[in-house]
């Protein structure tokens, strides 16, 4: 499953002019819904009877809709029929901007530099609308000194009332269709990739590869580590001191990156709460041979956060002919049964036998199993299901439910909807393909899904493929290696508190580091694919949510009230503590306030307790925060004050000073494991091992195109696997610019076909002095083709 070359962040997609520079970093800052409460807005449950132009999207409630009513009374019973007759309009307005999606941009309340306004930003005709028929309103609408101040001065009391922003004021927002475009459904970029943002939930974690709950009500979640160790977090994300279940010793792993084996799923029984039992999937070495092996254990019977070491039961084992494609997922489904999902035992190809282990029916390895763990105190440790779809047949392994599976990393049962239960028990999987393709699949009793005859929707054993028996079922999506090599399956979002993502299937690439989804078409039932970006500008500027990852996507997670998460790390080894888990944010929309809330069963703890400390933070350009407001409208401003584009010449100006700037990019992850530098000898003659050139520009500007290094005596290009722009600053220096504006991939300045391939998996710190000198997979040595000819576009200044 696990390999490593593309790092894929979706890294500037065109050149830095001032235009873009605009339309990309300050447009997505107006697209940004608020509430008071610095929270998504969402659609009240119940109809709002007084603020009924934000029935159906905004930041109030029913009861926050009756209290605004309440207050309306209470200021007009202050006056006659005529100050109720030209004035009643106006007072509604005013109280419910509260209520608007909006609101926190009318109150100022997202800058901590300005007071909160206690009145919204009025647009200037509106305002003076207002001051000439209403003004006697005001102090019953506030107790700010300056509203009685300026009562009978209208221009200074509607420059006091203006906001900064002017697209923003009441009411021309509602009328402004870059606001109101699309608002409360998830925002995609001009490419269509979904903008979602991320909670920091977890950290410090090596290799963290399942997550699961108990389903006992208590809302604890176990989180674990490759290396055999389980840990216990809480419902407000402390974790125990004391692990949950710690078999280091017996299980089989290493430190090296890409390690297959080791600690590999953890499930536990549906009736957990009153049994006790889980289930763990671990490799093992008996005596020279390598297993994996499926094992019961049992709660503490004096603490409810330890296993019982000593009550193991093996289940089963399963002899491993290689050290790779070890499987790992163990579920239970909707029908009570206990799934495990194996590999096809290693190496390429599925090598083994005829025609391999996967359509080997005789075999264990390279299938979904499904068995019986119930009332197994006395007698077997597992009973067949009697409606397994091959009991009857003669050399098949009862245990298999499906076959034809290379090797299946991490799979899901869907919840069904919340309300229609349309769904409900499907088993998505996410089976890891070999040369050319990855494929998520929905698993259904007997089939098979086609390796190692097919890998995705093509053919692999052409003999195989042509087998008029194979009878085969394809797979719902399928994607080439040009967008990942290493699927990581998910899960169909059914939670609560984001109900745009309701139905759609979230999953990943342990390899590129995409985030990708698929949703069902209700019309044709085919799955439409959209890519999930990080968001950008000011999208996921809300409390506690960030807007990056760690590259290595290794699983996906599900919490007891169905909200999703997945965990990545910096450096896919074993031992390495760079883990962190993510919660998946949607920040277009929430739920209404109160309707995702639990009650979680106490927890006895006797374990000490570790606090959460979150440790990423949001990225990106830093988008200059207002001024405050002046107290006295009249007062000139302060002359040595920037405006926030002079403060953000100022920034690039310090970035030029920096070695190595971060890059603007949606999901440009973590920096990878620091790499040794490599010092080639230079070579005599017209070049210098490690020159480079840039070649391809249709208009022949010397700024940009297709990078080709100079290495042994001859020109060649770069693989774009794991192109990024650190690598990409590399070049640009080298060639004598100050910044590295775009690292160009899939050959978008044309392939060098006519010159050997020099480098792949290029992994660059950003301050080596040639592409040599940082790490990659040989000179020469590469696992692609011109496709992905790397490229750079470079400059002097960020905003050209």
């Amino acid at each position: 499953m696990w390999y490593f070359c593309d790092v894929f962040g979706r890294i500037w997609q065109s050149p830095f002019i001032l235009f873009y520079l605009l339309a990309f970093w300050i447009a997505p800052a107006f697209l940004h819904p608020q509430c008071l409460d610095f929270k998504p807005p969402f659609q009240p449950q119940q109809e709002l009877q007084f603020c009924q132009m934000y029935k159906y999207f905004g930041c109030c409630d029913y009861a926050r809709d009756q209290e605004l009513m309440a207050k309306y009374y209470r200021i007009m019973g202050n006056f006659d029929y005529y100050g109720y007759a030209n004035c009643a309009a106006y007072v509604q307005d005013l109280l419910c901007q509260e209520c608007s999606p909006y609101a926190a941009h009318l109150f100022d309340a997202e800058d901590p530099s300005t007071p909160l306004r206690t009145i919204p930003g009025l647009c200037p005709d509106y305002c003076s609308q207002f001051h000439s028929k209403c003004r006697s309103f005001l102090t019953l609408f506030s107790d700010d000194p300056r509203l009685s101040e300026f009562e009978h001065d209208q221009r200074r009391l509607c420059q006091y009332l203006e906001l900064d922003d002017p697209d923003y004021c009441y009411p021309h927002l509602l009328s402004n269709e870059w606001l109101t475009k699309n608002l409360g459904r998830t925002t995609a970029d001009s490419e269509g990739c979904l903008q979602l943002c991320l909670e920091e939930v977890a950290n410090g974690l090596r290799n963290p590869l399942a997550m699961v709950h108990a389903n006992d009500g208590t809302h604890r979640f176990f989180i674990a580590e490759q290396v055999g160790l389980v840990w216990v977090y809480l419902p407000n994300r402390s974790k125990l001191e004391k692990p949950f279940l710690n078999i280091t010793k017996a299980v089989l792993t290493s430190p090296w990156e890409g390690d297959e084996r080791g600690f590999l799923g953890l499930t536990f029984h549906p009736n957990f709460k009153y049994n006790g039992k889980l289930y763990v999937y671990y490799s093992v070495e008996v005596g020279i041979d390598e297993r994996i092996r499926i094992s019961e254990f049992r709660i503490s019977s004096t603490d409810m956060n330890v296993v019982d070491h000593g009550s193991e039961r093996i289940i089963l084992e399963i002899d491993e002919p290689a050290s790779n494609h070890n499987g790992g997922q163990l579920l239970f489904a909707d029908d009570g049964y206990l799934y495990i999902f194996t590999g096809d035992g290693g190496m390429a190809g599925d090598p083994f036998g005829n025609f391999g282990n996967a359509q080997n029916k005789s075999a264990l390895l390279g299938k979904a199993l499904r068995i019986d763990v119930a009332d197994n105190e006395r007698g077997p440790l597992y009973r067949i299901p009697p409606d397994n779809p091959f009991v009857h047949e003669p050399n098949a392994r009862p245990e298999v439910f499906a076959y034809g599976v290379r090797n299946m990393w991490r799979c899901s049962v869907d919840r069904g909807d919340p309300n229609t239960k349309e769904g409900k028990g499907r088993i998505f999987c996410g089976d890891v393909g070999q040369n050319k393709y990855e494929e998520v699949d929905i698993v259904e009793k007997g089939r098979n899904y086609g390796w190692r005859a097919k890998e995705g929707f093509s053919c692999y054993d052409k003999k195989l493929c042509a087998n008029s028996s194979l009878d085969d079922v394809l797979p719902i999506y399928a994607y080439p290696h040009k967008m990942g090599k290493s699927v990581t399956g998910g899960y169909v979002y059914r939670g609560c508190e984001n109900p745009n993502l309701n139905g759609m299937y979230i999953f990943g690439d342990f390899m590129s580091g995409r985030l990708m989804s698929l949703k069902e078409n209700r019309n044709t039932h085919n799955w439409e694919y959209s890519e999930i970006c990080m968001g950008v500008g000011l999208t996921c500027s809300f409390p506690g949510l960030i807007n990056n990852y760690y590259p290595y996507i290794i699983s996906f997670a599900e919490d007891e009230a169905g909200e999703l998460y997945f965990m990545s790390t910096e450096i896919p080894s074993a031992t390495s503590p760079t883990g962190v888990v993510y919660k998946i944010v949607d920040p277009s929309r929430r739920t209404p306030p109160g309707k995702c809330h639990s009650e979680p069963l106490s927890v006895h703890v006797r374990s000490n307790l570790i606090p959460f400390e979150p440790k990423e933070t949001l990225i990106g350009v830093h988008v200059p925060t207002k001024h405050p407001r002046l107290s006295n409208p009249e007062e000139p401003p302060d002359i040595g004050s920037k405006d926030w584009l002079q403060e953000l010449l100022d920034i690039f100006r310090e970035q030029d000073e920096q070695i190595t700037p971060t890059p603007f990019t949606p999901t440009t992850p973590k920096p990878l494991r620091t790499s040794r530098q490599r010092k080639g000898r230079r070579r005599k003659g017209k070049h210098k091992n490690g020159a480079v050139r840039l070649v391809g520009d249709e208009e022949g500007r010397g700024d940009r195109g297709r990078v080709e290094v100079y290495a042994n005596g001859e020109w060649g290009t770069v693989c774009d696997d794991l192109w990024n722009t650190k690598n990409a600053i590399v070049v640009c220096r080298q060639l004598g610019f100050h910044h590295a504006l775009k690292a160009a991939k899939h050959a978008e300045f044309g392939e060098g076909t006519n010159l050997k391939i020099i480098l792949d998996d290029v992994q660059c710190e950003g301050t080596e002095e040639t592409l040599l000198d940082c790490q990659h997979a040989g000179i020469g040595t590469h696992n692609c083709a011109h496709y992905e000819d790397a490229g750079v576009i470079c400059g002097n200044s960020g905003l050209e």
